[in-house]
């Protein structure tokens, strides 16, 4: 009887533990800033087989992954991947937004309640995730396993260490450009670890600028840019023509900034990265860890040089080598096939506009200060009352609300001679009184993206639609993005790892898609403001 007992409890043991809910040890979540989907392609027989062609060769490519609101930019698309929503619901509705009932401008992290921790004499540490509405999926994973599961945010940029990593994350650190240190805030901590201390103290901004920026092979291969020192090119402080070799360590002493403008940047970002996993012992606990990082340094290139410069192909050939690394250290140090990962942008950009112009492609710049003026002097005529416009940004217009109010105009009045007057704009598509954005005479995919992208307190009342290929820049160097053309809005989506399939896809899928499918993959719920739908064949059906 007591060896039955004895067997029995074995059984039911066995059977529990057999029937535990499987989940890897880590998630790795990479957003690559401004990669345009070609970018997997344009450079692929140069790349190697451990970094961009693994995850293509090895995993599960959506191949048709679109951004689906507007604006298409780092904060907006940030926060949409993590919370599978839009910025309608989940209140980032910009990198920087007018509050549309006070008038200020508000930046996407900023919260004053905060103190900056690793620099405190710096505005840069003064950030949070307050302003994101919605939960994220880090935050849902957070959730599920009752806040075991540890979660690690990491960029250059604030926003995008910050939104990826949720409103409960175990840390988020961001660089300080005055000091050269990676950051964060008393939001999540009261003093920097000492692992963070010991990173910044190596001083590593110096170390990888020591030498300037040359081409990593002989710059006659670059066959897939154009020629080196174009006129639509940047020029980093003290430079006379934009030539390799750049001599970034000169210019980092004149701006601490410029670092940013280099592939070095991606490479501090995976050292960083490298060294918080080891530091939380990420993968190694009983619950699955998150680890979100972004690379910015391509979003600088890429605004500063233009999308078909040298500078943006070596950028590329330099990440691949960057995540080559990151990759073989998961391996190691959690195990092949316990980590999964997913890689995409959070948005793309324009070919500059010289560019397009010296091969007879319809491209040009709209300059949003000067229209702002002429649409203010036609409405003063019309309402007389004289800055009815409080400014034009992320091409909306947004309007002085409690002048209108006050000087009891009638604001759809105000409203359709706007829209009247940009419509006749040779640059602009199309204006849209989002107020009636339901009955407007526009292309079914543009009326989603305005309405998902539209928030009634973060967002201007009139809608501006540029003519394809057009941008509002203020500069005529490097490029940038916002809009809704594919160069923009159609982005990489790459799955490899733990239960991910072997395969691609040309089914549309949109941005907002990434989170619930995470959510499908680890068992746990979708994020507070989900609308996103699982990509159902990029992962293995788990049984239980």
């Amino acid at each position: 009887m007591k060896k039955f007992v004895l067997c029995f409890l074995l059984f039911i043991s066995f059977s529990a533990n057999a029937q535990n809910l499987q989940r890897p040890k880590l998630v790795v979540g990479i957003v690559v800033d401004q990669m345009r989907w070609d970018y997997l392609y344009r450079y692929y027989d140069r790349y190697s087989n451990d970094g961009f062609k693994r995850l293509m060769n090895g995993g599960y490519s959506c191949e048709n992954t679109l951004i689906n609101h507007l604006p298409s930019v780092t904060g907006v698309g940030h926060a949409t991947i993590y919370t599978g929503s839009v910025p309608s619901i989940h209140g980032i509705a910009a990198n920087e937004w007018v509050d549309q009932l006070t008038g200020k401008t508000v930046y996407c992290v900023s919260d004053s309640s905060v103190r900056p921790v690793g620099n405190v004499n710096s505005a840069e540490g003064r950030m949070s995730p307050r302003n994101l509405i919605a939960t994220t999926v880090t935050d849902e994973l957070r959730i599920a396993t009752n806040f075991r599961s540890k979660v690690i945010g990491i960029s250059l940029k604030d926003r995008a260490s910050i939104l990826p990593a949720g409103h409960t994350p175990t840390a988020a650190f961001w660089l300080d450009d005055a000091s050269g240190n990676f950051i964060s805030s008393t939001y999540y901590m009261e003093d920097l670890p000492s692992w963070t201390k010991q990173f910044n103290s190596k001083k590593r901004i110096e170390q990888l600028i020591a030498n300037g920026w040359n081409t990593l092979y002989p710059i006659q291969s670059y066959k897939q840019s154009d020629a080196d020192a174009r006129p639509y090119e940047g020029l980093f402080s003290g430079e006379t023509s934009s030539v390799f070799p750049h001599d970034i360590k000169s210019a980092y002493a004149k701006s601490k900034g410029s670092f940013r403008n280099s592939p070095f940047g991606n490479t501090l970002t995976m050292e960083f990265a490298l060294d918080a996993t080891n530091a939380y012992q990420l993968g190694k606990g009983e619950a699955t860890d998150f680890l979100a990082i972004n690379f910015a340094s391509t979003d600088y290139v890429g605004h500063m040089f233009g999308v078909n410069s040298i500078e943006i192909e070596d950028t590329y050939l330099r990440l691949d080598k960057d995540l080559a690394q990151l990759f073989k250290s998961f391996d190691e140090k959690v195990g092949k096939g316990q980590w999964v990962i997913f890689l995409t942008a959070d948005h793309g950009a324009a070919n500059a506009v010289a560019f397009m112009q010296e091969h007879n492609l319809p491209a040009d710049f709209w300059r949003s200060a000067s229209i702002k003026d002429s649409l203010n002097r036609i409405l003063a005529q019309r309402f007389e009352v004289t800055g009815l416009v409080r400014s034009i940004t992320n091409y909306q217009v947004n309007f002085d609300l409690n002048k209108i109010s006050n000087s009891s105009l009638d604001f759809n009045a105000v409203r359709q001679t706007a829209v009247d007057f940009l419509q006749r704009q040779p640059a602009i598509s199309y204006a849209v009184d989002m107020a009636w954005v339901g009955r407007a005479p526009i292309p079914e995919k543009l009326r989603t993206m305005m309405i998902n992208g539209y928030n009634f307190k973060r967002s201007g009342q009139i809608q501006i639609v540029l003519n394809p290929g057009w941008f509002g820049s203020e500069s005529k160097t490097g490029t940038t993005h916002g809009t809704w053309i594919p160069n923009d809005t159609h982005i990489p989506l790459l799955w490899y790892g733990w239960n991910i399939k072997h395969g691609a896809s040309n089914r549309e899928v949109y941005m907002y898609d990434i989170a619930p499918t995470l959510s499908a993959l680890l068992h746990i719920q979708m994020p507070s403001g989900n609308i996103g739908k699982v990509i159902e064949e990029a992962i293995v059906s788990q049984s239980r």
